[in-house]
């Protein structure tokens, strides 16, 4: 994991950053993201990349999820920003990051129009049961919901609709693909291959689809190699581009009967302050000028984005 892991600045997402600026479009972007100060520390980061390749948002997630505490590390409010773009002001959290109110006020308060909600392809919330024996097996299947996955994508389109009815914005649900040949892999290395490889397979896909401000499902639409579109609500167990035409305009509406950062919200009852700051693993003080460092040099040591220009 760490050594397929990429730096926030490194060549993979510059030729991204290239190729956003070369097709002028916005590019969010989900990564694995390791750093130049240690070997093995990780992140669950996202990019946001605009129309001139520039790194606008880099965000951090604020605590990863259950069993993701294994692999990645806390992030930071850093990344707690809503990017300016041509297509309008857009915002991303990451998978659970959507369940907390604060996080997602944040974004709310800073105008935002899109929000992009970023999921796993699938996600359990459970071990699976793989007994060896029928009645095992049965008693699996008959206990109640407590003891099992909760629905994912229910799940996912709750939070998403929410915030989009809250904020009264857009939402844009992201998931991941498994394809076959990724659940083989996941599978060789498993104790319980066969085990393994159905619980995968049944487990609930990941949903792409888009929102409006009252949480409702936007019609969207594929285009075809030929260029025909095809229309459809949502992608799930397959990978391909969704598209939807979306009114900003529709965002002003809702607001004027709920915009619970504005008109409908009691300022001298409430108070939300939030913490912007990327530490440093180290900081090195200067003593008679021996041993200086830059703020520039530390930044790009620990990962931090500081020049945005493509090349």
């Amino acid at each position: 994991m760490a050594k397929e892991s990429v730096y926030a600045d490194g060549e993979e997402v510059q030729a991204i950053r290239a190729s956003a600026k070369q097709h002028q479009i916005t590019v969010s972007l989900g990564i694995s993201e390791k750093v130049r100060y240690s070997n093995a520390t990780l992140f669950n980061s996202n990019l946001i990349i605009n129309e001139d390749g520039e790194v606008v948002v880099h965000h951090r997630k604020l605590m990863p999820t259950f069993f993701e505490k294994l692999t990645w590390s806390p992030g930071d409010g850093y990344g707690l920003r809503v990017a300016e773009t041509r297509q309008g002001r857009v915002g991303n959290l990451i998978c659970g990051e959507n369940t907390n109110p604060l996080a997602r006020y944040t974004l709310m308060a800073q105008r935002e129009q899109l929000h992009i909600s970023t999921w796993p392809a699938v996600w359990p919330t459970r071990a699976p049961n793989f007994g060896s024996s029928k009645d095992e097996r049965q008693r699996h299947s008959e206990t109640t919901s407590k003891g099992r996955n909760y629905d994912n994508v229910t799940a996912n389109r709750t939070r998403a609709a929410a915030h989009c009815f809250e904020a009264k914005c857009f939402g844009m649900l992201c998931s991941g693909h498994l394809p076959q040949d990724a659940i083989e892999d996941i599978v060789d290395g498993s104790a319980d291959p066969a085990g393994m490889k159905t619980f995968l397979e049944s487990s609930p896909k990941g949903v792409s689809m888009f929102l409006d401000p009252t949480g409702a499902v936007v019609p969207g639409f594929t285009v075809t190699n030929d260029g025909q579109q095809q229309q459809i609500d949502y992608l799930q167990n397959e990978e391909g581009v969704l598209y939807a035409d979306l009114n900003l305009e529709d965002c002003i509406e809702g607001k004027q009967y709920h915009d619970v950062v504005g008109g409908y919200q009691r300022f001298d009852v409430f108070k939300l302050s939030v913490n912007r700051e990327r530490k440093d693993p180290i900081v090195f003080e200067e003593v008679k000028g021996i041993g200086k460092v830059s703020k520039e040099t530390e930044e790009e040591d620990q990962g931090t984005i500081v020049s945005t220009k493509a090349r």
